[in-house]
């Protein structure tokens, strides 16, 4: 195994395997009810009424922002600290607040230890990316340690 390789900052890192499900499945999941609400007859189509299309469109909005949530999640390191963007959350720690970081066997996605004895998630670095993510928990080591 090479040694963690030292990355230039502002550096930002964003799941991977996650971004590619979202995108996969949100497009096979839209094509599956287009084709299904057109593959009814007219006269079905007609029995739904205006409340349980919206229902449906909302429900399909709701799936859109979660997926949207997961996409959009990162980490970014720069000369001031680390900004964690979570879903629609964003939190920025000056790197005198990171203590560690870790990405354990079988974890979901990386935390790291801050200074007041708390834990924040990362979701952007996830274990699911396997030897990406565990090159992304190395590099940010080599930043909390510099």
């Amino acid at each position: 195994m090479a040694g963690p390789e030292a990355v230039s900052l502002p550096h930002t890192w964003r799941p991977f395997g996650a971004r590619i499900a979202v995108i996969v499945l949100g497009v096979m999941l839209v094509l599956l009810c287009t084709f299904a609400w057109f593959g009814f007859d007219p006269e079905v189509r007609a029995k739904f009424t205006l409340f349980q299309r919206s229902t449906l469109v909302f429900l399909g909005l709701l799936a859109g922002s979660v997926g949207y949530a997961l996409t959009r999640s990162r980490v970014v390191a720069t000369e001031q600290g680390l900004l964690v963007v979570n879903g629609y959350r964003r939190h920025h720690y000056e790197w005198a607040e990171v203590v560690s970081v870790h990405l354990p066997p079988g974890a979901p996605w990386a935390t790291v230890d801050l200074a007041d004895g708390t834990t924040a998630s990362l979701l952007a670095i996830q274990g699911s990316d396997g030897e990406r993510a565990r090159d992304a928990v190395r590099a940010l080591r080599l930043l909390i340690d510099r």
